[in-house]
């Protein structure tokens, strides 16, 4: 059986293979999460209109949120700019995603209401060749019988993961 990629698996490629790894085995902590929790809510009241105003577009087992079909427009909207990487290849894969299914000329736009910000996201000829890359190794890294090793990162700390990743492990004073 072909693995099926999404968005998510691309995400947290860029972020921490563990918790990819984590996640594809049905290991899942977002639920416990209150940086998830104040995501979501960012977005419904930082943008009320948008669910009316855009379509959620399926693509196979990809699902777009918010797309613009009128101007072939994937809107993406995230907390914090912490793993930026992450969502621009997130959005990318969006876009490449929609090239598959024949909607050529589509762009994002990456959101960070909390910061006022918001970035256009291209994808790019040499895009195309990095995210077949991705897909690749993430299949190579699921399908490894253990999980990949912590990454004792900063964001860590932050992380829906940490109390899983790090139990048993003492804590230097």
């Amino acid at each position: 059986m072909m693995m099926r990629i999404n968005a998510t698996l691309i995400n947290l490629y860029h972020v921490c293979k563990r918790e990819l790894w984590l996640h594809y085995h049905g290991i899942t902590m977002e639920h416990n999460s209150n940086l998830v929790a104040d995501g979501k809510l960012l977005r419904e009241i930082s943008y009320p209109e948008r669910a009316e105003k855009y379509t959620e577009l399926q693509l196979g087992n990809v699902k777009i949120d918010y797309y613009d079909a009128r101007n072939k427009i994937v809107h993406e909207i995230k907390r914090s700019d912490k793993v930026e990487l992450a969502h621009i290849a997130q959005v990318k894969y969006y876009l490449y995603r929609l090239k598959l299914a024949g909607i050529e000329g589509a762009t994002g736009i990456l959101e960070y209401p909390s910061l006022r910000q918001r970035e256009e996201i291209l994808l790019l000829n040499e895009d195309i060749e990095h995210i077949k890359h991705w897909e690749e190794d993430i299949v190579h890294i699921c399908n490894a019988e253990a999980a990949p090793i912590v990454i004792d990162a900063k964001i860590c700390k932050s992380c829906s993961y940490y109390d899983f990743c790090y139990i048993g492990e003492e804590e230097e004073l």
